[in-house]
C-alpha cells in the first residue's frame, strides 16, 4: 500500500475523497404482503354492508340477492366492524377511513325507519288488542286458539289459514269473535280475519295469496281492517313481491282522508325494505313495534336450523290508534312468532 494513503500504524487514511453511499437494503416482502392481504380482506368484508347501505341510502331493494340479503342488514355491522378492525391493522389511511365510513353508513342504515308520533290528539275511547298470526298452513291452529282464548283479543289477523283452519277458528272463538271475513282457500293462500266487532264492507286486495279487509265499527268510529300476506322476495318472484306490496300501498293511500286504518299481518318484508318504507309512508302508517321500542324483536324463522333474525310480522296503524304495549308470542307449529299490540283509539280532538 502506498505509504501517503498510510498513516504511521499503517491504517489507510482518510483522502478526503468522498464514498458513494451504500444503497438501502431492499424492504422484506412479508409485511407487504401482510399489508395487502389485510387491505383484501378488509375490502371483502366491506363489500356486502356497503352495498346493503347504499340500497337504504338509494331507498331501492334491488334484484336478487338484494331483497334477500337487505333481511340481514342490521347484521351487516358485524363484518363491517371487522372489516374496520383489519383496515386499521394494514396502517393504510385510505381504507381505514373507507372502513369507518362504510361501518357508520351500516349503523344509519340500521336504524328504525318510521317517525314515532310527537303528539296523539285526543283521548282514548277503546282499548284494541291485535293479534297477527301466520299458523303455516294450519299447523299452528290449535297453538293460536290457546293464544286467543288466553289473550282475549277483539281482532285477530291470520295468514295461511286453511279452511279447516278457518272452521276449527270460527268454532272455537264464535263466542268472543262472532264476525269473519275471510280469503277460503288451500295452504297458504287462505287467510281469515276476526272480529269482536260487526263487519261490513268486505273487500279482498288482489294477490297470490289472501288479503281480506273489511270496516269495523269502533265506540262509533269507522276502523278499516286490511290483512297483508304478499309473496315473499324469493329468487324469480322478486317483481311479484313489489306489485302485491304495492297493491297494499294503493288501498292504504285510496282511504278516505282522516280516517282510521289497521294493517297487519305477515307482510314478508322488513323495515329495511324499501317496499315496506313506500307502503308505510303512503298512510302514514306507523308500526307497533317500533312505537313500543321493539322495532328490532325477530318474527322469523321460528323454526329451523337458524334462529329468529328478521322482523316480517307488522300491526301498522295510523297515529290515532296508538299502539301502547306489543309483545311476540310463539306458536307451536309455525315458523313466524305471532305479533300481539295493545292499541288506544283516540277520538282525534
Amino acid at each position: 500500500m502506498d505509504r501517503a494513503l498510510t498513516d504511521a500504524t499503517g491504517t489507510p487514511r482518510d483522502t478526503g475523497t468522498p464514498r458513494a453511499p451504500l444503497p438501502p437494503p431492499p424492504p422484506p416482502l412479508r409485511p407487504r404482503r401482510r399489508t395487502r392481504a389485510l387491505v383484501w380482506a378488509a375490502g371483502l368484508l366491506l363489500a356486502l354492508p356497503a352495498v346493503l347501505a347504499g340500497c337504504r341510502a338509494l331507498d331501492t331493494d334491488g334484484v336478487t340477492p338484494l331483497p334477500q340479503l337487505l333481511s340481514f342488514l342490521p347484521w351487516a355491522t358485524a363484518p363491517a366492524g371487522l372489516g374496520l378492525l383489519l383496515a386499521a391493522a394494514s396502517r393504510r389511511r385510505v381504507p381505514a377511513y373507507l372502513a369507518v365510513l362504510v361501518l357508520l353508513a351500516t349503523v344509519w342504515a340500521s336504524l328504525p325507519y318510521t317517525p314515532l308520533p310527537a303528539v296523539t290528539h285526543g283521548t282514548p275511547v277503546a282499548r284494541i288488542r291485535v293479534i297477527a298470526a301466520n299458523v303455516e298452513f294450519g299447523q299452528a291452529t290449535a297453538a293460536l286458539i290457546d293464544l286467543a282464548r288466553r289473550e282475549r283479543p277483539q281482532l285477530l289477523y291470520v295468514s295461511e289459514c286453511d279452511p279447516a283452519c278457518g272452521r276449527a277458528l270460527t268454532a272455537a272463538l264464535s263466542g268472543t269473535l262472532p264476525h269473519r271475513v275471510s280469503v277460503d282457500a288451500a295452504g297458504s293462500a287462505g287467510s281469515v280475519l276476526l272480529s269482536a266487532y260487526p263487519l261490513r264492507d268486505r273487500s279482498v286486495v288482489p294477490s297470490t295469496m289472501g288479503m281480506p279487509g273489511a270496516t269495523a265499527t269502533v265506540a262509533g268510529r269507522p276502523v278499516r281492517l286490511q290483512l297483508a300476506h304478499p309473496m315473499p322476495p324469493l329468487p324469480g318472484q322478486v317483481a311479484l313481491w313489489k306489485r302485491e306490496l304495492g297493491r297494499l300501498r294503493d288501498t292504504v293511500a285510496a282511504r278516505p282522508a282522516g280516517g282510521t286504518l289497521l294493517v297487519a299481518g305477515d307482510f314478508n318484508a322488513s323495515q329495511d325494505h324499501a317496499a315496506l318504507r313506500s307502503l308505510a309512508a303512503a298512510g302514514p302508517l306507523l308500526d307497533a313495534a317500533r312505537v313500543t321500542g321493539a322495532s328490532r324483536t325477530p318474527t322469523w324463522p321460528a323454526e329451523g336450523p337458524l334462529p329468529p333474525y328478521v322482523q316480517i310480522d307488522h300491526v301498522l296503524t295510523t297515529p290515532d290508534l296508538a299502539a301502547v304495549a306489543t309483545r311476540f308470542p310463539a306458536l307451536a307449529g309455525s315458523d313466524h312468532r305471532a305479533v300481539l299490540a295493545d292499541l288506544d283509539l283516540h277520538d282525534g280532538r
